[in-house]
């Protein structure tokens, strides 16, 4: 499927696929109903499309606004000699995103994966910008002590083989697609999902993000995510939901049992039958949840 076939998907859902430039390069969002924004932010390897449904129920009340990282979706796709694959890079988009698109007032956070490293990193900085956050399978802070990191993500990271095996056969979007859930997605998600990464420059991006994972201080990331992990307690006073799909080979239990450490008057419910993509399990459940604690806090 190309790219054009992926922004066809986002219009049959009723959205307007928009842009913002920075730096010549430009980043696709959604910004779909009116209300208190809820900003949306996701990670590696899926897009916008991951908040199909959250978006689609809360934009009648919310303001709904999901970006796609550089490179992915439909953002645009640059070399290295363009972009620099770095969470830092990240961070300073979301950052320069966050002061045009939605430039003042309190928001609603709601991140997966790289999106809470990313939206931590901007939250903790801009502390009176944040009303609330909606936690999905992430982490803001360094790898847990003891922790390793698994087999697959180990390959990619530090191999040729891992890089070519995600570059030309798009290996690490198509897996996700299949392992990241309990359920068995339907071809039409699985493509769905895939969708902009049809091209080796189109799946740089997914690349890079793995070769970035933050494992020792000298780790171009590490830095940036230590800091967002000692600074997440000024966080501590926002009303936060934990929402947690336990079957995830990365951010299993032990990362759920973290964030509920360090946000103890958090909201938080973790799900035995639901994987990474927490969303795509468990909606039925989640979004009558966020729709919940949007509305008490």
């Amino acid at each position: 499927m190309s790219n054009a076939q992926a922004q066809a998907l986002i219009e049959a859902l009723g959205f307007t696929p928009k842009y913002f430039t920075r730096d010549g390069l430009s980043m696709h969002y959604l910004d779909e109903g009116k209300g208190a924004p809820v900003v949306m932010v996701h990670g590696n390897p899926s897009w916008c499309w991951l908040f199909r449904d959250l978006i689609a129920a809360l934009k009648p009340k919310y303001r709904c606004v999901a970006p796609d990282h550089i490179g992915m979706g439909l953002s645009d796709r640059p070399d290295d000699t363009r972009y620099r694959y770095t969470l830092d890079s990240r961070v300073a988009d979301f950052s320069a995103f966050m002061e045009r698109i939605v430039p003042g007032g309190p928001v609603t956070l709601v991140v997966h994966d790289w999106g809470g490293a990313i939206a931590s990193a901007w939250a903790v900085k801009n502390p009176d910008r944040v009303a609330r956050m909606v936690v999905l399978n992430t982490a803001a802070f360094p790898m847990l002590a003891g922790k390793r990191l698994p087999a697959t993500l180990k390959l990619v990271r530090n191999t040729r083989l891992g890089a070519f095996l995600v570059e030309r056969f798009n290996a690490f979007a198509v897996g996700a697609a299949r392992t990241s859930t309990a359920r068995k997605l339907s071809g039409r998600e699985r493509t769905a999902f895939v969708a902009p990464y049809d091209s080796p420059i189109a799946r740089r991006a997914v690349l890079r993000f793995v070769q970035d994972i933050p494992l020792k201080e000298s780790d171009p990331a590490y830095a940036t995510i230590a800091a967002t992990g000692k600074d997440l307690q000024l966080l501590a006073d926002k009303p936060i939901l934990i929402l947690w799909g336990l079957r995830d080979f990365v951010f299993d239990r032990d990362y759920f049992d973290e964030w509920c450490r360090r946000f103890p008057r958090a909201e938080a419910i973790a799900f035995a039958d639901a994987g990474h993509y927490v969303l795509e399990d468990m909606a039925a459940t989640i979004i009558p949840k966020i729709e919940a604690f949007l509305a008490k806090n």
